[in-house]
């Protein structure tokens, strides 16, 4: 049976990457880096190409940022080496403390060739950035990502060790060094809003940063990142935590990114379908993934991750220019801890750990825990009410005879606990609600080489905070991922393979928020279309061509904004934005 082009990258990829002894996070719908003398793209006097992901612009005050570089450095020979460390001491020459708006910018540039390579960045031990490179070309690229930090506001009022990891390899094919600039922009508050120390973008209406975050990540020394490592469906990983006494408020934000096997974990087959067709390369273990967070053995959340597609995924033509959604600015995931509140506020260390249903090598996950603290109090206590965590439901569906075959998995699960907590704000009660429904739909035709599937998540999550007589404050967040994926492979003859790739990524969000401080509501279209060809000659890629399409819609009550861009090889066709809520709201 012909494997499709998805087995066949896995198996190139590895062979090239064993000549350098790296453990690349690289897996399946994955070419080597583009070399450019096998197409025709433009001299080497062209000017750098510039990259993006399509986003919406951060709301920023009508004033001038104080800005202060944090870090410059080119990232050349780092895999498997410490990382980056500097110092970081809050600007002590503008009204920092102050500012409702803190943004971190990232600029970066390469040229040549090389892989993505997944990076994080942290302060303190607190992750604050989770990103991927994009991958370079000979006449060069830049790019940059902006994002909005303030909640991470405590964390840059004090002196911090500044750690940044890029695992990057040069040698004589892979040239592409990265010279990476960081900066923080904080802005001062506007004359109208003096005194009012709140964030101001839509995201964080009425709710103040947190006044201490903590870190749930790996410590320095380290010759890798600060992410934990989970390589398997029975790897377990976390830390041991403290919280103050007077904490009133808790929610633990959470980064993850999978890798090597389980990058496109989406696409993997069943095992009994390896089992059948001596597949003994292909990863395995099903299409579903659950990221599972417990606090002391207990599960107090769970994450079922967006389909983020790095710069070198499926089709490296698709990113140029236009990268996939969440590629440079990796979603985090929030879980209310509030409700816990009672066990934690015994003075003892408790942990955190973290786990991946059906994982396979390897998971990047760690954390970063918010809280709120009573400053008029030393003291807080708290209760569980309840905590409900019913099984996973997990099912498979197959019809298969040799490798053509039809695959139907679904899941779902639902955690609700709640919970009192009492300081000088009064006694709240919290209640946390999560809820997963997910489906994926996998067939396999033409003997092996042609492989379509269709894979929904629905999430529904709420966070209801009461006193007894009033309501303090009510979130709610609808989420639905989706992506399509249909990769059909031929067999030329004479060592020559061709490839199509059909794809389409979508985020579709909703959220409320509601306070004392005033009400919000929010709507996220985005999405993406791609198709992409590839022409292999004897494992080396002889020609290509990726075309994009993307719409981002975003509405809410304060403002809209649209954008709709195309492009085809490094090129771009259209382009068009609109920040006016005529005819743009999703």
């Amino acid at each position: 049976m012909a494997n499709s082009l998805l087995r066949f990258f896995l198996l190139l990829s590895f062979t090239l990457l064993s000549a350098a002894n790296h453990r690349k996070p690289r897996s399946l719908f994955l070419s080597p880096p583009l070399s450019e003398s096998t197409t025709s793209f433009s001299s080497a006097a062209a000017p750098p190409t510039t990259y993006f992901e399509v986003t919406k612009p951060i709301p920023l005050p009508k004033t001038l940022p104080c800005s202060i570089q944090i870090l410059r450095h080119e990232f050349a020979y780092t895999y498997g080496k410490s990382p980056v460390l500097a110092e970081y001491k809050p600007p002590s020459n503008c009204a920092s403390r102050n500012s409702p708006k803190i943004v971190l910018e990232l600029t970066a540039a390469s040229k040549g060739r090389q892989f993505d390579r997944i990076f994080g960045v942290w302060l303190g031990g607190v992750e604050i950035l989770r990103s991927c490179t994009a991958e370079p070309r000979r006449t060069g690229i830049v790019w940059t990502v902006k994002k909005d930090i303030t909640r991470y506001r405590s964390l840059l009022m004090k002196e911090q060790t500044l750690a940044v990891y890029i695992g990057n390899i040069i040698d004589n094919t892979y040239t592409g060094v990265y010279h990476v600039n960081l900066t923080i922009h904080f802005y001062p508050v506007e004359e109208k809003n003096h005194g009012r120390n709140r964030v101001i973008s839509g995201d964080d209406v009425g709710f103040m940063a947190a006044d201490l975050i903590l870190p749930v990540s790996r410590n320095l020394p380290l010759n890798d990142g600060l992410w934990f490592e989970i390589e398997n469906s029975t790897h377990v990983l976390g830390e041991e935590i403290e919280i103050p006494q007077n904490t009133y408020r808790a929610i633990l934000e959470v980064y993850v990114s999978p890798h090597e096997n389980d990058e496109f974990w989406y696409t993997n087959y069943p095992n009994e379908y390896i089992y059948e067709n001596n597949l003994t390369d292909a990863p395995g273990n099903g299409p579903f993934r659950e990221v599972v967070v417990r606090l002391d053995d207990s599960i107090v959340g769970s994450i079922w991750p967006f389909t983020v597609i790095y710069t070198g995924g499926v089709n490296p033509f698709l990113w140029r220019p236009i990268s996939g959604i969440g590629s440079f600015d990796l979603p985090s995931y929030d879980i209310e801890i509030t409700p816990f509140l009672g066990k934690l506020l015994d003075g003892k260390n408790h942990s955190f750990t973290f786990s991946v249903t059906n994982a396979l090598n390897v998971w990047y996950i760690d954390a970063n825990l918010h809280l709120w603290l009573d400053e008029k109090s030393d003291k807080t206590h708290g209760k569980l009410l309840k905590h409900s965590t019913p099984p996973l439901s997990l099912s498979l569906v197959s019809s298969f005879s040799g490798a053509n075959v039809v695959f139907t998995t679904n899941a779902s699960r639902s955690i609700v606990s709640s919970g009192w907590v009492k300081s000088s704000h009064g006694v709240i009660t919290t209640k946390s609600r999560q809820e997963f429904t997910y489906s994926n739909s996998m067939a396999m035709k033409n003997d092996g080489d042609l492989q379509v599937l269709d894979q929904m998540i629905y999430s529904k999550g709420s966070v209801d905070a009461k006193k007894r007589l009033s309501s303090v404050f009510r979130d709610k967040l609808f989420r639905r991922f989706r992506i399509y994926l249909s990769s059909d492979d031929v067999d030329k003859g004479n060592g020559t393979l061709a490839s199509t790739v059909d794809l389409r990524l979508s985020i579709d969000e909703k959220s409320r928020r509601g306070s004392c401080f005033g009400s919000w509501k929010r709507r996220i279209k985005n999405r993406q279309k791609g198709h992409g060809y590839m022409l292999l000659k004897d494992s080396n890629l002889v020609d290509g061509l990726g075309e994009t399409q993307q719409d981002y819609r975003y509405s809410s009550d304060e403002s809209c904004y649209f954008r709709n861009v195309r492009s085809s090889n490094y090129t771009i066709l259209h382009d068009e934005d609109s920040n006016t809520c005529k005819n743009n709201e999703p």
